[in-house]
């Protein structure tokens, strides 16, 4: 049940997407507005991770889990009901605050209420969940503005948002009380929000302006600042948002950059496909939604399978297996053009990528304590939407001139781009990954 809440959240991202144009034609929105209806949602949602990480150690997961569920249900009902753009930018941000609130917390209940065998399974379910969410975020934002209408695209959040909160409150079991209460610290989530909304959205500029612009180098020069006073306020508030320390533990670092390169891969192929099957070779957005229903399958049988044999075979082999088969896959649409060529890559690259899914989590979250479990969960979920942009920005520039309709080229150099980044994360994995101890 957690995993459908986190579904929701992922789903969020890739079903509004497809219905952007209608959402512009009934609003009278421009093209920049439109952007920030999907952009205001991943940065409030990426840059308040790590406070809803925090929040969920010191006032319990399960509390901030039903919360979360709550705002997201009404803002959702906000956004569909939406008659201007100010309103649907409000009900976005606000899905994107729930979001944060609730994504580490769920995570941090599946770490905290399974143990060895059968929370590798459980990061399975979730990773299938969760990974899936964006292939199927586009096949059900095709049905649904193709039948009832955009506003459907936010509506369908509130019936299954409300079932999921009277279902867990019955069925999660009560959390004992917090060792130490202590205080969020709001300063220092100010200033990690800031650079982390600061860099995410020089990223998602530079896709359209360029990554070699004054512009960009100053946005990434702020962000950087706002991280560097995030770190001094961190090394002397009195109650910090997070141990510094955690963020250089190896398996933290693995799982951190796992889940950073699945991610960013995933929106790649999505990004790249969209575009590809709908302006390039003239699909409506339905016919789209179809045509990505295996990609959905293939990643949640990724992250099921990888579920199931982690505990076996280890991060390290299973991780670096699953970056060359995401590789090979993003190869097959780089060397060969057609529908059937994407599809087929597409549908390898997301078995590999749903696997990665499984490791990244189980890897970063493995060995933390029970009380920093919400604060890791919220760094692998800020990494998650991190990725999310980082790959939509590389690739709307790599492959600009396909995705403008002049040139099938673009999109090539795109895919080849996503399968060397494959190939060098499999190789800093097989260097970054801790061994486990034998026993």
């Amino acid at each position: 049940m957690v995993g459908i809440a986190q579904l929701m959240l992922i789903l969020d991202v890739t079903v509004v997407a497809i219905a952007l144009p209608h959402i512009g034609a009934d609003l009278g929105l421009e093209r920049e507005t439109l952007t920030w209806v999907v952009s205001g949602y991943t940065l409030t949602f990426g840059g308040l991770l790590l406070l809803g990480g925090r929040a969920a150690d010191l006032f319990g997961a399960r509390r901030l889990v039903l919360a979360g569920l709550l705002l997201f249900a009404a803002a959702s009902l906000v956004a569909g009901l939406a008659t201007s753009g100010p309103m649907l930018l409000g009900g976005r941000v606000a899905q994107g605050l729930a979001a944060a609130l609730l994504s580490p917390a769920a995570l941090s209940l599946v770490v905290t209420i399974f143990d060895g065998e059968e929370r590798n399974k459980a990061l399975g379910i979730w990773s299938a969940l969760g990974g899936g969410g964006a292939a199927l975020g586009v096949l059900l934002g095709g049905l649904l503005t193709a039948g009832p209408g955009w506003p459907w695209v936010f509506y369908v959040n509130v019936p299954v948002g409300l079932a999921l909160l009277l279902a867990l409150r019955l069925q999660l079991p009560a959390e004992p009380s917090a060792p130490e209460r202590g205080r969020l610290d709001v300063l220092g989530a100010a200033l990690v929000t800031a650079a982390t909304g600061v860099l995410i959205y020089a990223l998602i500029r530079a896709g359209d302006h360029g990554w070699l612009t004054a512009t960009t180098a100053a946005l990434v020069g702020v962000a950087v600042v706002l991280y560097a006073a995030f770190v001094v306020r961190q090394r002397t508030a009195a109650h910090p948002l997070m141990d510094l320390r955690l963020l250089i533990r190896r398996p933290v670092a693995t799982g951190t950059l796992l889940i950073l390169v699945a991610t960013a891969l995933m929106i790649m192929v999505f990004f790249l496909g969209t575009f590809y099957l709908q302006d390039y070779r003239g699909y409506g957005p339905l016919t789209t939604g179809l045509l990505f229903l295996p990609v959905a399958i293939a990643t949640m049988v990724g992250a099921d399978a990888s579920g199931r044999v982690l505990g076996r075979i280890g991060p390290r082999v299973l991780g670096v297996a699953g970056l060359l088969v995401a590789a090979a896959g993003m190869a097959v649409p780089a060397l060969w053009e057609g529908t059937t060529a994407l599809v087929v890559g597409v549908g390898v690259a997301a078995a590999g990528t749903g696997s990665l899914f499984v490791v990244a989590s189980a890897t970063a979250l493995g060995q933390v304590a029970p009380q920093e479990a919400g604060l890791a969960s919220g760094i692998v979920s800020t990494f998650h939407e991190f990725g999310a942009s980082l790959g939509a920005a590389v690739v709307s520039s790599v492959a600009a001139a396909g995705i403008a309709g002049t040139s099938a080229a673009g999109f090539s150099r795109g895919f080849t781009t996503g399968a060397i980044v494959a190939l060098a994360a499999a190789l800093v994995t097989v260097v970054l990954t801790p061994v486990p101890a034998r026993t």
